[in-house]
């Protein structure tokens, strides 16, 4: 069975900051790809990606990327697939630059983003399989069932806090 959603990074030093991302995905069972793959420095791979990823199966693509960042919007203009920008952490802006970048989309190219950080990368999975759990119902009930154990354990936390 192909992936359904295409983690892009665009550089392999982005992979410890999206590793919340690829947990996330394998602990909800979904498939996915990974590659490295650069705006800026591999700029017609990235749009012969984009342009081909419908085609291949995909249906969800997220993109990493720090600085300026603009991988998600370069893949966001040669495919209608969703994509997701996910703003890595990191350089003398701590992912500032990489947020504001990702989020700033000129009107007409749409990116989803999320926040800075692991959160943020655990936020991009979780939306990837919101958008396939809507005609996925076992995906959907795994979600749920995330959603339980997230509430259980603050629940848990507080009452040990009671104690």
């Amino acid at each position: 069975m192909n992936p359904k959603i295409a983690l892009l990074m665009g550089s392999k030093s982005d992979l410890p900051k999206l590793e919340s991302c690829l947990q996330t995905l394998q602990a909800l069972e979904l498939k996915y790809e990974v590659r490295v793959l650069s705006a800026h420095r591999t700029p017609e791979v990235v749009a012969e990606f984009a342009r081909n990823a419908e085609s291949r199966g995909l249906e969800v693509i997220i993109a990493a990327a720090g600085g300026a960042a603009h991988l998600a919007g370069v893949v966001a203009a040669h495919t209608l697939l969703p994509v997701i920008g996910i703003p890595v952490e990191g350089g003398a802006f701590k992912g500032m630059d990489a947020l504001l970048s990702t989020v700033q989309m000129p009107g007409g190219i749409a990116v989803a983003t999320v926040g800075v950080g692991s959160g943020g990368a655990t936020n991009a999975a979780l939306l990837a399989a919101q958008i396939l759990a809507r005609t996925d119902p076992a995906l959907r009930v795994r979600l749920e069932a995330d959603r339980a154990s997230r509430r259980d354990k603050v629940l848990s936390d507080d009452r040990e806090l009671q104690l």
